[in-house]
């Protein structure tokens, strides 16, 4: 019964892919502004880093109450992205390192996630893989230098933001596929 119910919630989510590929929109908006304007200064990357993070938040959460497992573990990433959206938009000049370990860490956290997931299941595992893995080296290379500097932390963001929002869009379209069915 109860695995029903799962399936009427994925059912429920798949009817609303559109959201999922717009997160992924702007995901991908957010890492091509953050890529062409490397420069642009560290209240910028931390307000745009942080917008991202609370859009990404908000969709982690909602989408903890139509996943069929780990719900508990997409909503506290959720919660985590919301919490750090919050802090890079409330203090944007709170200090390079502050946000590049903010940053970092939310990247090994969703990472790690991201690779667990990869293993649980069969579609898309080699690119969850190589996003996960991408997303790890990118968040150990920023907590481990966090005076990285402005330009380069936004580089490896800006990527990292591409990606996120390439797999969203990516999940947007099998999710409409499978509603279609």
């Amino acid at each position: 019964m109860e695995r029903d119910g799962g399936l009427d919630g994925v059912r429920r989510f798949a009817d609303v892919w559109w959201i999922v590929l717009l997160f992924g929109l702007v995901g991908i908006a957010a890492g091509v502004i953050i890529l062409a304007q490397p420069g642009i200064g560290l209240a910028t990357l931390a307000v745009i880093s942080g917008v991202f993070l609370l859009v990404d938040g908000v969709f982690e959460v909602v989408a903890s109450f139509s996943a069929v497992a780990n719900r508990g573990l997409v909503a506290l990433l959720g919660v985590l992205s919301v919490i750090t959206g919050i802090i890079l938009v409330r203090h944007p000049i709170a200090g390079i390192v502050a946000i590049a370990l903010l940053l970092g860490i939310w990247l090994i956290t969703f990472g790690i996630v991201r690779l667990i997931q990869a293993f649980g299941s069969e579609e898309h595992r080699v690119g969850s893989l190589l996003v996960a893995v991408l997303e790890v080296i990118a968040g150990i290379v920023i907590v481990s230098i966090p005076s990285i500097g402005v330009a380069t932390l936004a580089i490896l963001i800006g990527i990292t933001f591409i990606l996120r929002g390439l797999g969203m869009c990516a999940v947007a379209l099998t999710l409409r596929r499978d509603s279609a069915r």
